[in-house]
């Protein structure tokens, strides 16, 4: 009798430490599903909307400028020889068939050759300028990303708290600890995630930017080669 009893206990002790140990199991895993339906759909929607058009705006504009970045530009001493020799018209079709942000730069200054020096150093920085703007196209959208992301999770961890409040002003006294946590696990998540995706818009942002400061300079760099080579003796 004694020896079935303590079997007994023992058998429940066992079943209650592994019911114990599945408990805390289950509580230690969650997944990135969980996590994100925690959140709430009106906060998780937008800001999930926010990191795919930040992604796609992020790999668009880096293949647009690397590939301008990789451009040739020794057209630039085939132009020298043409202009050398009075051909302008070939010269700027040189530049029309090269179809490059630098060539189209500086077919504006071909353009004018024989006007003063003024008048075409205007015309290449105009159209540079205008280059650069193209490669800038979606960018600002990026810099918005990256500033209104933080505040949208932001937004979600206020109502989160508010639930939070509204949930132990209405209960009492007899408030319960799972009646919280719904709205705590929406004001943690939201924040996260909007500063997640805060960070990786600008840092997106800021080497697009950096890219955009090479071409920059390397317009700028074609632009006084070309200057003076027309100011270079016949």
């Amino acid at each position: 009798m004694l020896h079935t009893l303590i079997a007994q206990i023992s058998s429940t002790s066992a079943d209650t430490a592994s019911t114990a140990m599945d408990g805390v199991a289950r509580e230690e895993t969650l997944s990135i599903i969980e996590l994100i339906a925690g959140g709430g759909w009106y906060i998780m929607g937008p800001l999930g909307i926010l990191s795919i058009v930040a992604v796609y705006i992020f790999i668009e504009r880096y293949r647009a400028i690397t590939k301008v970045t990789k451009g040739d530009t020794s057209f630039l001493d085939q132009i020298k020889q043409l202009i050398m020799a009075g051909k302008i018209e070939e010269a700027r079709q040189v530049c029309k068939s090269t179809n490059t942000p630098y060539s189209r730069m500086i077919e504006k200054g071909v353009m004018r050759v024989g006007k003063p020096m003024p008048d075409i150093v205007l015309a290449i920085e105009s159209e540079g300028k205008l280059e650069v703007t193209k490669l800038e196209q979606s960018l600002s959208m990026e810099a918005t990303i990256a500033g209104a992301a933080p505040m949208i999770g932001f937004l979600g961890t206020v109502i989160g708290m508010i639930n939070t409040f509204h949930e132990m002003y209405t209960s009492g006294n007899s408030i319960e600890l799972d009646q919280l946590s719904g709205g705590i696990m929406q004001a943690m998540v939201t924040t996260a995630a909007g500063l997640v995706i805060g960070i990786i818009a600008y840092l997106a942002y800021n080497i697009l930017i950096s890219k955009i400061d090479r071409v920059t300079f390397t317009m700028d760099e074609i632009t006084v080669k070309f200057v003076d080579m027309l100011q270079e003796p016949a």
